[in-house]
């Protein structure tokens, strides 16, 4: 592997962790922008109140974000190692059914030579 291919992964990897911080950033930006809104809705509270009520609900909003990607990262694996299971799978069949053809042809060609009905 060159040196350049793998400044490039690493480059890459450096990408899609800043990505995931500028994402992780935005929402939990829209988490308190939601839990502001939402402690708005009940103006008796007092400022500490509000606060607490905004918190609680930011905290709560990120909590169910993050088991959501859970969810997300835990049955894409599942799918991955479904559909690689899959692919090695129908190689194998592909390759057998290959193979079988290959010899089929060879056996079939060499009965008709003998036969002379073949060139």
């Amino acid at each position: 592997m060159s040196p350049e291919t793998d400044h490039d992964r690493e480059v890459a990897a450096g990408l899609v962790e800043i990505e995931g911080l500028l994402l992780a950033a935005h929402h939990r930006r829209r988490a308190r922008e939601e839990g502001e809104a939402f402690a708005r809705r009940m103006p008796w509270l007092t400022p500490p109140q509000h606060r607490e009520v905004a918190r609680l609900y930011t905290d709560r909003h990120m909590a169910l974000a993050k088991e959501m990607l859970r969810t997300v990262i835990s049955r894409s694996e599942e799918l991955k190692a479904e559909y690689t299971h899959r692919y090695r799978s129908l190689k194998k069949r592909l390759l057998t059914v290959t193979v079988t053809s290959v010899v089929a042809s060879a056996v079939l060609w060499v009965a008709l030579q003998r036969q002379g009905l073949a060139p």
